[in-house]
């Protein structure tokens, strides 16, 4: 697998925690505390974390297609953008797994001799 594979899904999964996480405190501080402006951060917030997520599906998708992995642990890796600071423990355990198996990127690589 590339390392290109791998490093795109790591960048998505913590974007997407990071965005959940700041989605949770949004709807917080608007249903909890009632804050003046925290319906309109909620509602931007929430947008961009809609779109995201569903790049971070593509990668995460063509990541555990490349892997090779069963469609359980491949449902598990794709709904870890769903459950605030999931992501960062998910993302953490495949890239310790997968992380070995990554090929050099082609600039790394040495050129083969014919």
């Amino acid at each position: 697998m590339k390392s290109s594979v791998l490093t795109r899904y790591r960048v998505m999964a913590y974007v997407t925690g990071v965005l959940l996480i700041a989605l949770t405190l949004c709807v917080i501080a608007e249903y909890v505390f009632d804050i003046d402006g925290a319906s309109k951060a909620t509602g931007i917030v929430g947008f961009a974390h809609g779109w995201l997520y569903v790049v971070y599906l593509v990668f995460a998708f063509d990541l555990c297609n490349k892997a090779k992995w069963p469609i359980g642990r491949m449902a598990w890796v794709l709904l870890a953008g769903t459950v605030p600071t999931a992501a960062f423990f998910v993302e953490r355990r495949v890239t310790r797994e997968l992380g070995p198996k990554v090929v050099p990127a082609a600039e790394d690589a040495q050129p083969v001799k014919v």
